[in-house]
């Protein structure tokens, strides 16, 4: 059985500041696909759950993960960092064999 990804307080408590400002609250997709410079890349998205998604609930706010993702994020953490460089949401990804500095493209 795949372990779910994990999302931190710190990355609910984001999302509903990104989602107070609206009267149509949005979930953040957090999807794996090909390409990068590493061969996979993370796509991070504001969104509407769809019907096959794994729904991670924090805070009242929702993180959805697609079932064609879902093995690459086996255990992995969904968090959000501020640093120097900016925020961002970032996933610490046990899967992942080698990533590239951007921090958005792995490989496994």
């Amino acid at each position: 059985m795949t372990v779910p990804p994990k999302v931190t307080p710190r990355a609910f408590e984001r999302l509903a500041e990104i989602n107070e400002d609206t009267d149509t609250p949005k979930a953040l997709r957090v999807a794996v696909e090909g390409g990068g410079c590493s061969g996979f890349q993370y796509e991070i998205k504001l969104d509407d759950p769809a019907e096959d998604d794994l729904v991670l609930e924090g805070g009242g706010q929702k993180v959805v993960v697609d079932s064609v993702s879902l093995p690459f994020l086996a255990d992995a953490v969904i968090d959000f960092s501020e640093e120097l460089i900016g925020a961002r949401f970032t996933i610490e990804n046990p899967n992942a064999s080698s990533s590239c500095g951007c921090g958005t493209s792995f490989s496994m």
